[in-house]
């Protein structure tokens, strides 16, 4: 369930987002005493939390604060501008303060790890596409505390948005995959050892000769172990390794323009 920002009014989103006071509208009353938009939104996320994006519903939200559906609609307009909210609530949660740590591995690696925890807090989070952002102060703020925390890398703006955009894409991908493990059993009713042992009982039937054919992935699994979580994350701090290592060993000249490229952009021979 792929699930798009930004499709409610933007006016009213942004003012939402950045705390303005919305204007009032001829035929709207005030609000009641005892709801807020805070409320609104916490009492939202906690519906997400629990039960998924699939039943966050302005009626559910409603229910959780003892009011109607309508009630909401004199501080929120819609589930779209809800939606916006909850995104840059759960967000956050993130600090964006540098990490008192050594140098930018270090910064990188503590946002990597705060980020990944909030997803995983939040797994409704991920199903929010990224094709639009949210626009909103603390989504805003996450990005500025990762160019911070690799500012020292001295990365060319091309290098640079392609670092933060490998980095978050990749959390993202790990956090998702953790979280589908987390609810594969639920969901489906089969515990993830029950899974692999049917399935793995009947592929050494059907292939005999599994490790001959694939010795590299043979040989790649004998070396895991533990939980499919325990995989993820052990993925999740390797694979950040390599793309820190990546980072590291990139040539800050290179992504620059040549002198004959900033010449001629310059219009000089």
């Amino acid at each position: 369930m792929t699930v798009y920002a930004g499709q409610g009014d933007a006016q009213r989103s942004l003012a939402l987002l950045w705390g303005a006071p919305e204007e009032p509208r001829a035929g709207r009353s005030g609000p009641r005493p005892g709801l807020t938009v805070d409320a609104i939104v916490s009492a939202a996320i906690a519906v997400a939390d629990a039960q998924g994006m699939a039943a966050l519903s302005m009626r559910a939200v409603g229910e959780r604060l003892g009011r109607t559906a309508m009630a909401l609609y004199t501080y929120v307009p819609g589930k779209a501008e809800l939606l916006d909210l909850m995104h840059d609530r759960a967000l956050a949660e993130l600090p964006t303060g540098q990490p008192a740590v050594g140098g930018w591995r270090e910064a990188v690696t503590a946002w990597a790890e705060e980020l990944y925890a909030c997803y995983l807090r939040h797994p409704w989070v991920l199903q929010v596409s990224q094709a639009r952002p949210v626009l909103g102060p603390a989504e805003l703020a996450a990005m500025e505390a990762l160019l911070g925390a690799l500012r020292p890398a001295a990365l060319p703006p091309p290098r640079l948005r392609g670092a933060v955009s490998a980095l978050w894409q990749f959390i993202r991908g790990l956090a998702a995959a953790t979280a589908d493990a987390r609810g594969a059993a639920a969901a489906t009713g089969v515990t993830d050892e029950d899974w692999w042992s049917a399935r793995g009982t009947r592929l050494a039937e059907l292939a005999p000769d599994f490790a001959e054919r694939f010795p590299l992935l043979t040989a790649l699994q004998s070396t895991g172990g533990g939980s499919p979580e325990d995989g993820h994350r052990e993925a999740f701090r390797s694979g950040l390794a390599v793309l820190l290592d990546g980072i590291a060993a990139a040539d800050p000249s290179e992504g620059e323009p040549s002198e004959r490229e900033s010449s001629a952009a310059a219009g000089t021979p």
